[in-house]
């Protein structure tokens, strides 16, 4: 009597599981998942009956503490780590090692594997850099504000791709690969503005370990150590040393992403041999007589022995990035989007991004306006002007089938700033010594990254169809 409704139930669990895993690999939907984030995370910082629970949870402590009676130990670490703390500074390392993955990847074999492919998508990105730096830096010169200039000058590839899917075929595939490689250069830009100037006090005396455990750690693969353990080990370790040296600890991640080897461990004449060996093997105990079924245990034995030798073709680069891959996209980025985009909104004046940071003290300058406008404006504009001058210097190639008025169109949606720029933003204005001051202004920078990224999709969008109805006349 039971088996019908457990049947069912189970029937109907793979059904989901068959629905979700679609739903996942599509490209929109990561854009979609991370939207929706912000927008739980805006409603539980702003409705009374969460809004403390929200601000309490993200400022609990989580340390180890270890200590002896007798007061002779008293260690806690990691030092000063909350929940918030751990998702920024210990989360988002696991998000920067992808990226470095990827940028690696990219570099090894893709879209800037040749100085002929990444010419275009590198020069734009650095146009994509110093516009929006400049326009920023215009507004806050000689603020308390200035710092931030790094806020604007970071492309989200997630929310991109997500409109790039949604606007289908009226954007030229060449274009969509160029914005693609853009956003991959764009990345590795701002991974080095935040490692050159978003750091601590430095202490060179941990970083000069950090970098002799780096020496290590390249020792290993030059010794072709294939295991994933030993790296794991070594990351763990320049994590701790990156974390307590001043040099923020995400940019461990990065450092580790370039170490990990590239080569598989069998090539593919090894492969095929070795494959052709465990095939013949597994077929000489087709004969035996035993009342096991395929496979038997000896058969057993030369599967696994297969499925390692497959797992041996890939590089441990693909390997890692394959498996970490759906874990940043689906858990870690969500969760930095909940814990970071949660802005308490006093009123809806907090939204106006031409206002005063802090009203009645110009010192602290516009950081709402100087971000809105670097990402609206100085965006699109630096990535046309820089890839216009690239052409005309004939040190880039214009995508294939591109025109300029849809290339402008696409480069608006650089514009979309969302995870790095509010990455950066948790890390700017160091030098406000007032907490609640440094809160306001931080705040003030995520609405404005907010506010300028749904712009600049809005813009892009509009522009791409205007573009594509006035070219097919």
């Amino acid at each position: 009597m039971k088996i019908i409704p457990v049947y069912t139930w189970n029937k109907s669990i793979v059904k989901f599981n068959r629905r979700s895993d679609r739903l996942s690999k599509k490209p929109w939907f990561q854009g979609v998942l991370l939207m929706a984030c912000v927008v739980v995370a805006m409603l539980l910082a702003n409705l009374p009956c969460t809004r403390d629970v929200y601000r309490h949870i993200l400022e609990t402590n989580i340390q180890i503490h270890l200590f002896s009676s007798d007061g002779g130990l008293d260690v806690l670490f990691p030092r000063d780590m909350t929940v918030e703390k751990f998702i920024n500074d210990i989360l988002m390392v696991v998000f920067f090692f992808t990226v470095g993955l990827e940028i690696k990847r990219e570099i090894s074999c893709g879209e800037l594997s040749s100085p002929q492919k990444a010419m275009m998508p590198v020069i734009a990105a650095f146009g994509g850099v110093i516009a929006p730096a400049l326009i920023y830096t215009l507004v806050n010169h000689g603020t308390m504000a200035s710092g931030g200039w790094g806020i604007p000058t970071a492309t989200d590839i997630a929310f991109v791709v997500c409109i790039l899917s949604v606007l289908g075929d009226k954007v030229p595939v060449s274009l969509k690969v160029f914005l693609t490689a853009l956003a991959i250069a764009d990345d590795l830009i701002a991974i080095l503005v935040v490692a050159l100037f978003y750091g601590g006090n430095i202490r060179l005396g941990l970083l000069l370990i950090a970098f002799g455990v780096i020496l290590l750690t390249l020792l290993l693969r030059k010794m072709r150590e294939k295991r994933v353990f030993p790296y794991l080990v070594m990351a763990v370790i320049v994590w701790i040393l990156f974390y307590y040296s001043g040099i923020h600890a995400t940019m461990s991640g990065v450092v580790m992403a370039f170490l990990i080897p590239s080569a598989p461990r069998y090539n593919k004449t090894q492969y095929y041999r070795k494959r052709e060996h465990y095939i013949s093997l597994l077929d000489s105990y087709n004969s035996l007589e035993v009342s096991e079924p395929f496979p038997n245990g000896p058969q057993k034995h030369f599967l696994r022995k297969l499925h390692g030798l497959a797992r041996g073709s890939m590089d441990m680069s693909y390997r890692v990035e394959h498996i970490l891959s759906p874990w940043v996209n689906f858990l870690i980025m969500p969760v930095f989007a909940l814990a970071n985009a949660g802005v308490s909104i006093p009123g809806p004046s907090y939204f106006n991004v031409f206002a005063q940071t802090v009203t009645s003290h110009p010192e602290f300058g516009y950081v709402g306006l100087g971000i809105f406008l670097g990402l609206l404006i100085g965006k699109p504009v630096g990535i046309t002007l820089f890839s216009w001058i690239a052409v005309k210097l004939k040190i880039g190639q214009m995508p294939d089938k591109a025109t300029w008025p849809m290339f402008f169109a696409v480069a608006c949606l650089g514009g979309i700033g969302f995870t790095m720029s509010i990455f950066v933003d948790t890390l700017s204005f160091g030098t406000v010594s007032d907490s609640s001051t440094l809160t306001v202004m931080r705040d003030a920078g995520k609405i404005a990254v907010l506010l300028g990224s749904i712009c600049a999709g809005i813009l892009g969008s509009v522009m791409v169809n205007l573009t594509f109805k006035l070219q097919k006349k």
